[in-house]
């Protein structure tokens, strides 16, 4: 099984070094020294990698054969692959691969469906569930344990316990604003009452 594992940013000093945007939640195994990595182009790999190295928050890595900024520069926004066993676990329990994590299906405790997850974004302070909802518009689900509360890999699916307004934000913002609008139109009615309160005691 082929999975992207990290994405060739710009050079960095002049030496062959690049930045990598990472996409594995293993960077040790995956991107480690000695990993052969296949290339999206192809005609750009495979690239075995020589060195890495994490400078101001980003990994740096150099290939072997990529020696001078021009090579490093000529592989901005290479896609890099691993080949993964699809049986593979992460060592670590309750851990996953973004493979099999995505297309599950994320649902409520009591079963409410809330779409399907369509990629894994791994930020420095957090993983991401991006979920496709049934109407075709997107949302962005913390990877954590107080929120995702189980991964059924047998059933295919994501149960999570979200906050108030993560996934009904919508709603929320348009009961807001009814609630709003009836606000207005309570004090609309008090001031013509104020209105003819007046008019009565001129009268």
């Amino acid at each position: 099984m082929q999975l992207v594992v990290a994405r060739i940013g710009r050079a960095h000093g002049i030496r062959g070094d690049v930045t990598v945007e990472v996409r594995t939640d293993e960077p040790e195994l995956r991107l480690g020294p000695g990993a052969v990595l296949l290339t999206d182009p192809p005609s750009a790999g495979p690239l075995t990698v020589e060195s890495g190295k994490v400078h101001s928050g980003r990994l740096l890595l150099r290939f072997e054969g990529v020696h001078d900024r021009n090579a490093a520069e000529a592989l901005r926004n290479t896609l890099l692959i691993a080949e993964v066993d699809p049986a593979e676990l992460p060592e670590e329990e309750d851990e996953y691969y973004d493979h099999q994590l995505v297309d599950l299906d994320v649902v409520l405790a009591d079963g409410t469906e809330v779409g399907v997850i369509t990629e894994i974004s791994h930020l420095p302070s957090q993983d991401l569930l991006i979920v496709e909802r049934p109407d075709g518009t997107e949302l962005m689900i913390p990877f954590v344990e107080q929120i995702v509360t189980e991964i059924d890999l047998e059933n295919q699916r994501a149960v999570i316990d979200p906050p108030p307004g993560l996934i009904d934000d919508r709603a929320e913002i348009a009961s807001a604003r009814d609630a709003e609008a009836d606000d207005d139109g309570d004090s609309a009615d008090a001031a013509a009452s104020d209105d003819r309160a007046e008019e009565d005691d001129q009268a």
